[in-house]
């Protein structure tokens, strides 16, 4: 969005896509209209040259008989153009109606169905709840999506009960493996992996609880982040555990630093990886995928109505470079041919 303004013809301007229910105000019109030097400049989308915030001041302009405002211009995309009306709304001006929000959240669902429930309530001014409820209500299947992105960016599954299964099946298994081992294989988090290992504890079957996965018992915190749960790579992770967790050393839960150029030069002047196509493809792979240190500076380039769809996509990568990296450990731990045969 721009920070300066410009004066623009009035006659060049589209009424916006407003929250309000009711429309425009004609007594809060002739209130700006009397005080009309001193009102902020309106907000516009560029491209379509439609009003976002401002139609009362744009509407009092009118009114004065004055042809130019004062405008503050918008780049985003159309649909980002209602989340940024309602945003502002709220924020100061003419206060929205409880109707007008309850329809501004039904259009932010059909137009952002993979928002959670929390978020779209953060910016429409009402509880989770109540979106909760609008959403259910929706004859419109798009909008009951399967995950929802939080207002911290992270991705969650609606229903964690299949999860939580696993967790508890992995947990009954293997009762030394470290919660850390458990939350990796079962696509949990390690609080969750915590608390259903002291629910088993308490309880001789604990599936048998009504209460134990009951979907929703958390409110809108409707699962734990998003991770290829059904992938075939993340089955074959789950077929794997047992012997992983009885064969092999826990590995140290730190992360070690390490210097990826270095790393990926020892790659390419490894023999078995340069002289043949499979090598030299992978090497090209992963030189496209790796994030070196200093491109981390690039989120500073991220306009801010995008940081959470953009969070939501890198933490589903980093899920699926869990996933390889699991498969490559557990690679590591079977022996050579070389050495099966000693």
């Amino acid at each position: 969005m721009a920070t300066t303004s410009e004066r623009v013809r009035v006659d060049v301007l589209l009424d916006a896509d407003s929250p309000r229910v009711e429309g425009i105000d004609r007594d809060h019109v002739a209130r700006l209209a009397e005080r009309i030097e001193e009102l902020p400049p309106i907000l516009v989308h560029r491209s379509t040259m439609r009003v976002i915030d401002g139609m009362h001041r744009l509407q009092a302009t009118r009114m004065s008989g004055r042809t130019t405002i004062e405008v503050v211009y918008f780049d985003g995309s159309v649909p980002d153009c209602f989340l940024t009306a309602v945003e502002a709304n709220i924020r100061h001006g003419l206060p929205l109606t409880l109707a007008d929000r309850r329809e501004s959240a039904k259009k932010i669902l059909a137009s952002h169905p993979e928002w959670s429930d929390r978020a779209i309530a953060a910016r429409v001014g009402l509880s989770g709840k109540t979106v909760g409820t609008l959403r259910r209500a929706s004859t419109d299947p798009a909008v009951q999506s399967a995950v929802r992105v939080g207002l911290d960016g992270r991705v969650r599954v609606v229903n964690p009960d299949e999860k939580h299964r696993r967790a508890a099946d992995l947990l009954s298994q293997n009762p030394e493996a470290s919660l850390r081992e458990i939350s990796r294989l079962a696509c949990v988090s390690m609080e969750t992996v915590r608390d259903i290992r002291d629910r088993m504890g308490g309880e001789d079957n604990p599936q048998s609880s009504d209460d134990t996965f009951a979907p929703g018992t958390r409110g809108d915190a409707v699962g734990d982040a998003l991770t290829t749960a059904d992938h075939p790579a993340a089955s074959e992770l789950n077929e794997q555990v047992s012997a992983r967790m009885k064969g092999t050393k826990q590995r140290s839960a730190e992360v070690r630093p390490i210097d990826l150029g270095v790393v990926l030069d020892s790659l390419k002047r490894d023999p078995t990886l340069r002289y043949n196509d499979e090598g030299r493809t992978m090497i090209r792979w992963l030189e496209a995928r790796v994030i070196r240190h200093d491109e981390a500076d690039l989120v500073e380039h991220i306009p801010p109505h995008q940081a959470a769809r953009i969070a939501a996509v890198a933490r589903a990568c980093a899920v699926n470079w869990n996933v390889i990296a699991s498969l490559l450990e557990s690679r590591g731990d079977q022996p050579t041919h070389a050495s099966a045969s000693t």
